[in-house]
Formats: C-alpha cells, sequence, structure tokens
C-alpha cells in the first residue's frame, strides 16, 4: 500500500535527494476509526519543516486525497508521509530539484497492550545528541543518531532509550517525547537544540491543561526524572505509555496519567490500545 506520486509502486529514483542526503521530511500518521489522527498539526510540522529546510510546501489537498484513497475500508493503522527535496543533479546544491512525496500504510506495530496498562521499562542511551537549533523540532530523514541509539539494546522487555544531548539533560525518547510529573505539574524537555515536537506531545499537553495540569517547557537533568513522580511517553501510534521502570527506578502507577490516557481515547486522537 504504496503510492510514490500518487502511483502505486514502491520504486523510487535512487537520484532522489532522500536516498543520497536524507534531505527531506517525514511525518508518521496514526489511523483511527478509519480517519488520520490529528492531520492538521502534521501538515503544520510538515510546513515548518519545509520553511525550515527552504522545500517547496507539498500540494496539501492533493496528498490529503491521497491518504484517504489509501486508508480507505481501513480502521486502523499507520501512514507514513515523506516529503522528499526529490531528483536533481549530482552534488549538495539543489538544481533542478523536483520533489517526490511518497505515502505508505502499513498495520499498527504488535507492541504488547500491557504496555499501555502496566507501564512500559526504558533505559538510558548512552549517545548523546547533537546540538543544530536550525533542525531541532521538525522531523528530517536524518535519523542516524535514533538509529545508533537503539541499536544499544535488543531486550524485547525494554520499550524505549532516552536520549540526552551533550549537557547530560533529557531531550527525548528514541521514538517519543518524555513528560515528568511532579509537584503537580507536567514538565517536558526544552527542544531548542535537538529533538523532534511531537505533534502528540502538544496535544497531550492540551489536553493536560484542560485537566487542570500546569504544563511548561524546561531543562530537565537525570536527577529530576530520578525524583519524579511519574514518567510517560508519547507518540502519534502509542499515544500515551506510562513508564514503569527507568533502569532501577520503578514509578508507582499514576491516576493523572490514566486519566489523560483514557481523555485521548474519549477525543479519538490515537488507536484504541487501552
Amino acid at each position: 500500500m504504496i503510492l510514490v506520486d500518487g502511483h502505486r509502486q514502491r520504486e523510487v529514483d535512487v537520484a532522489d535527494r532522500a536516498f543520497s542526503y536524507g534531505d527531506g521530511l517525514f511525518e508518521t500518521i496514526a489511523i483511527a476509526g478509519a480517519r488520520p489522527c490529528l492531520w492538521d498539526a502534521h501538515m503544520r510540522r510538515l510546513s515548518t519543516g519545509c520553511v525550515r529546510l527552504g522545500l517547496p510546501l507539498p500540494p496539501f489537498e492533493l496528498i490529503r486525497a491521497e491518504a484517504e484513497s489509501l486508508i480507505a475500508g481501513v480502521e486502523e493503522g499507520v501512514l507514513k508521509l515523506v516529503w522528499s527535496a526529490g531528483r536533481g543533479s549530482r552534488g549538495y546544491a539543489r538544481r533542478g530539484c523536483v520533489p517526490t512525496r511518497v505515502l505508505s500504510l502499513s498495520p499498527l506495530p504488535d507492541y504488547p497492550r500491557q504496555w499501555w496498562s502496566e507501564g512500559v521499562v526504558v533505559r538510558w542511551c548512552d549517545l548523546r545528541l547533537a546540538s543544530q537549533p536550525r533542525l531541532a523540532g521538525i522531523k528530517h530523514l536524518n535519523r542516524l543518531e535514533q538509529v545508533l541509539a537503539r541499536a544499544e539494546w535488543d531486550d524485547p522487555d525494554i520499550a524505549e532509550g532516552l536520549l540526552r544531548d551533550q549537557n547530560d539533560h533529557l531531550i527525548e525518547g528514541t521514538m517519543s517525547n518524555v513528560f515528568v510529573l511532579g509537584d503537580g505539574e507536567l514538565v517536558t524537555p526544552a527542544l531548542d537544540g535537538a529533538g523532534v515536537a511531537g505533534v502528540m506531545a502538544a496535544r497531550v499537553a492540551e489536553l493536560a491543561a484542560a485537566m487542570g495540569l500546569r504544563t511548561r517547557t524546561s531543562t530537565v537533568t537525570p536527577a529530576a526524572v530520578d525524583m519524579a513522580e511519574a514518567l510517560f511517553l508519547t507518540n502519534s501510534v502509542i499515544g500515551i505509555w506510562p513508564v514503569r521502570r527507568l533502569e532501577d527506578r520503578v514509578f508507582a502507577p499514576s491516576r493523572l496519567v490514566r486519566e489523560l490516557q483514557l481523555r485521548l481515547q474519549q477525543e479519538g486522537d490515537a488507536p484504541r490500545w487501552l
């Protein structure tokens, strides 16, 4: 279930800059109730990425129509959109580039259901994220840091790894954003130099504020994580995973995190994992 520039095929030109340089952006969009979740928010982040990278904006109406054709009759799944700088002449300069769009549809990952109800086990990664403010926040195609970090473990019971920057500050998970709950407020790491500004993280922050929880963005140290009342992870596919254990630190179940999970499900903004 793949569309390349609107055509059902699996091949992309090897001269495409996504292949040669990772020159482009992508969005991973959950399908729930036969519709793409948080579509407008994903398109806003894609637009921001285009401005940062100097790429033309994609044809949003056409992409939505192509997405609808792919997900027709599909109740749940994962839709991935790649917007590449496209084909051009050899070299780093974008000469004569024609952008490429790829839409692909996949089943939901086969994660254990208890990860939502009982929480997940996570670890600290050794790899440190580099600082590059121009790329911070956007979802560009170069994910080598995440690939290397994810290669640090093969224990299937460990669901995720947490990434720090060069100053030892928590930034994100390899595939998720992180929330730290303590003293009646939610804190998410600042993403000024690295990390991805998650669409789901923004939605969860909105829901938390509607529940009367104080939310803020700040520098987060490993010591602050260790002292937290609760820790949870978010992304567009998983919604919310409570963290049960980080290394030797065990977190008790949190009523507030559970309520956020339920509200997210009620809003229909994520697949129904619960």
